[in-house]
């Protein structure tokens, strides 16, 4: 399975431009793509999904192109968007259930071995009669992509599957993607460098519809490494800083202010080297002139 994407342009009616000459290409594994919101992330997954044509540019799905062959590419899609519309007074069998059906699995037996097979992917059978409105929101998401993989898709799109999540939640989702990953494309959109860089094999980070990043985490912390500092400093001195150096986060602590900021080298006392993280490197590339 792999994803070709070839100067891919949408735009809206009145000249809004949502992507702009995006190129890439995906295979098995975690992909995410990473930027704000409007970046124009939602866009690409909806195109992927086929249900937004693209305005220029070509798309093929293992080989199928997107324009042409939309049936083929919708046999091994699973696809959660930001708000899957579950239903909250069915079971999570039941909704699977009907979900099932709209695969067109007409077979009962076929059927309850595909729902079977989805909740033991997303540890959901304890909670098989329980009420969809009534589970916490880790809970829905897992319900939302138990009923994207209901026809064991090879290509996975999920859409900012961890917003609103608390931390533990988040981590249990993020296990259950890796674990997906391991034999499909997993297409994992989000705003969250934490995200990416707990699961993803490889990213692109998008900004108003341009790529800025395509590669590796480990290629993306390479552009930054030995150029990571940490600075403690007051209020008063955070104005400062912010003129002459690119500030990638501010930590309040004991003494003070702890600011990590990107340069080449620093000359203020107590700054340390450190180590970055994928956020720092996500910000730097963030707060870098688009065509740089």
């Amino acid at each position: 399975m792999k994803i070709e994407i070839e100067d891919l342009t949408k735009e809206y009616e009145g000249g809004v431009l949502a992507l702009q000459d995006v190129s890439l290409e995906i295979g098995p594994g975690v992909f995410g793509l990473l930027g704000p919101n409007g970046s124009g992330k939602t866009t690409l997954m909806s195109i992927l999904a086929t249900l937004l044509a693209p305005t220029r540019g070509t798309i093929r799905v293992n080989g199928w192109d997107i324009r042409k062959e939309k049936a083929e590419i919708r046999r091994v899609l699973g696809y959660l968007p930001q708000d899957v519309g579950l239903y909250p007074s069915m079971t999570v069998y039941e909704f699977l259930d009907y979900m099932a059906l709209l695969y067109n699995m007409n077979d009962p037996k076929q059927r309850r071995t595909a729902i079977e097979e989805a909740m033991q992917h997303t540890n959901l059978m304890a909670l098989r009669d329980r009420p969809v409105g009534t589970l916490s929101g880790g809970q829905q998401q897992r319900v939302g992509i138990g009923q994207a993989i209901l026809n064991a898709p090879s290509l996975l799109i999920v859409d900012e599957p961890t917003t609103g999540l608390d931390p533990e939640e988040r981590i249990r989702l993020r296990s259950l993607l890796a674990e997906l990953g391991e034999d499909r494309i997993v297409l994992l959109s989000t705003h969250i460098a934490g995200d990416i860089e707990a699961v993803a094999d490889n990213l692109a980070i998008l900004q108003r519809g341009r790529v800025r990043f395509n590669g590796s985490p480990e290629q993306l912390l390479d552009r930054i490494a030995g150029k990571m500092w940490r600075v403690e400093t007051s209020r008063r001195g955070l104005a400062e800083l912010r003129q002459r150096y690119h500030e990638t986060g501010v930590y309040r602590t004991a003494s003070g202010i702890q600011v990590r900021i990107v340069a080449d080298e620093v000359d203020l006392a107590g700054a340390q080297r450190v180590e970055p993280t994928l956020e720092d490197a996500y910000v730097w590339v963030m707060g870098t002139p688009l065509d740089a």
